[in-house]
């Protein structure tokens, strides 16, 4: 579940306690970051989406100027625009941020990108779309009453359909016909998936991870969440998932009821993709932002059984260890936010327009704030998309910005954000900034999952 900069996750930033976005960048970065190295930018898309990627195309949604959506896909080599077409959302709830389209291989260098498009009957009426991802000519259409969206799981399609009604279920679809491969009662999101499985999370009274063989549908193993974290898991707090290599790391926010007024349980684990055992758990720990993914460099918070925060921990993904922290007592007053360099090595509490205070996360000390910048979101305070005939609330995706955090001001410069935020799909990595815009450089990074997936 992405929850991009909502404005109720924006309120709890001085408690750096933030609940989630999608993939960002900074307003400066990408077309002249790395000259040595394919770059480019495209300035005539304003994304709000994530990117997705498949044989050599990278897909977003975009919002136009009268506050309709369309699908764009681009040349991931160039970052030409090769086609667009009107795209909607019917049934996705606001705290998810707004859907990326699903981009899927189907072999031979070719993948179909599938989105929701409106249709003319009405708003109620939507229709799932599968286009070459490099033509953009239609190849099957599904008629969908309410969904969160399609999501690539595997070699196939998977959408979780009717999900408004009591009719709810999740469809794995091949990506060439639009056939069923295999059907699933309930609502659930992909969280995983290689050429031979896919791990949904299966959303619930009581959550549960669940492994599929892709191709058959058959479970392979289930974790229910409360095993994990334990009793009392609510997943309206919103929550992210990452894998790295044999591992999926998994975070679950805090929901308070407002009827009971309890929190319910949250925190970090670990699961093996292999069988589904549980390697590690960190509960009552909040994910701070920005920061990696849960799969890769997570630096979290601790909170006590009254609410109270602890210091800041930088987590190391394959084991739960803390690999570098800093006291309750080193972090200053208010009105900061977080800012890490790209390596990460170092803590930065951001003041706008005034100095900052920087820490050593491996030894915990402070370090000297002049000469020092570190990557935070560009817009603290961020508006609402204005979409148009759609529920309201959804925001774009957050961007990032570097700043000098002996000033709290901005730096000028053409670096691009850090691939623990970005994440990299095999070599590429792709942003937008605070405008938009979306940008991209190959520079070989290895594949990890960036901050929102």
């Amino acid at each position: 579940m992405i929850r991009p900069h909502a404005k109720p996750a924006l309120t709890f930033a001085a408690t750096a306690f933030l609940s989630a976005g999608a993939l960002a960048g900074c307003s400066g970065g990408g077309d002249d970051a790395a000259r040595d190295v394919p770059s480019w930018q495209n300035t005539h898309v304003n994304a709000v989406s994530r990117a997705t990627v498949g044989a050599g195309v990278a897909a977003a949604t975009s919002m136009k100027a009268d506050g309709t959506l369309e699908t764009v896909a681009l040349d991931l080599a160039s970052g030409r625009t090769l086609w667009t077409h009107a795209a909607t959302m019917a049934g996705r709830l606001p705290g998810m941020g707004v859907q990326a389209p699903a981009t899927v291989e189907t072999g031979g260098g070719q993948a179909v990108v599938v989105a929701l498009d409106p249709t003319p009957q009405g708003k109620d009426k939507v229709t799932l779309v599968a286009r070459d991802a490099r033509t953009g000519r239609q190849i099957w259409t599904r008629p969908v009453h309410s969904t969160f969206g399609p999501q690539r799981c595997g070699p196939y399609v998977c959408l979780s359909e009717n999900t408004a009604l009591s009719s709810a279920r999740v469809v794995v679809l091949g990506p060439k016909d639009g056939k069923v491969q295999w059907r699933l009662q309930g609502i659930a999101e992909v969280e995983w998936s290689d050429p031979a499985r896919v791990v949904l999370l299966r959303l619930a009274s009581h959550p549960v991870l669940e492994s599929h063989d892709v191709k058959t549908g058959k479970v392979v193993w289930q974790l229910p969440i409360e095993q994990a974290l334990g009793e009392g898991v609510d997943m309206s707090g919103g929550w992210a998932f990452g894998a790295t290599r044999d591992k999926l790391v998994g975070y679950v926010a805090p929901y308070t009821n407002p009827q009971t007024k309890q929190t319910s349980t949250f925190g970090l684990f670990s699961a093996r993709l292999s069988d589904g055992a549980v390697d590690w758990m960190r509960p009552s720990v909040v994910r701070v932002y920005p920061s990696g993914n849960p799969a890769f460099a997570p630096v979290v918070r601790p909170v006590d059984e009254q609410g109270q925060y602890g210091g800041f921990a930088r987590l190391d993904a394959e084991t739960g260890r803390v690999l570098g922290q800093i006291t309750p007592t080193q972090v200053p007053g208010t009105g900061w936010w977080l800012a890490f360099p790209p390596g990460m090595d170092k803590l930065g509490f951001l003041k706008r327009d005034a100095p900052g205070t920087v820490y050593d996360l491996s030894t915990g000390e402070p370090t000297p704030v002049k000469g020092a910048s570190g990557w935070s979101f560009c817009v603290t305070d961020p508006k609402p998309l204005a979409l148009r005939g759609m529920t309201p609330g959804f925001y774009s995706i957050a961007a990032l910005c570097e700043f000098d955090l002996a000033t709290g001001r901005r730096v000028t410069s053409s670096t691009p954000p850090p691939s623990w935020f970005t994440g990299s799909q095999n070599g590429w990595r792709i942003w937008r900034d605070e405008r938009g815009a979306l940008h991209a450089l190959n520079d070989g990074t290895a594949t990890t999952p960036g901050m929102y997936g």
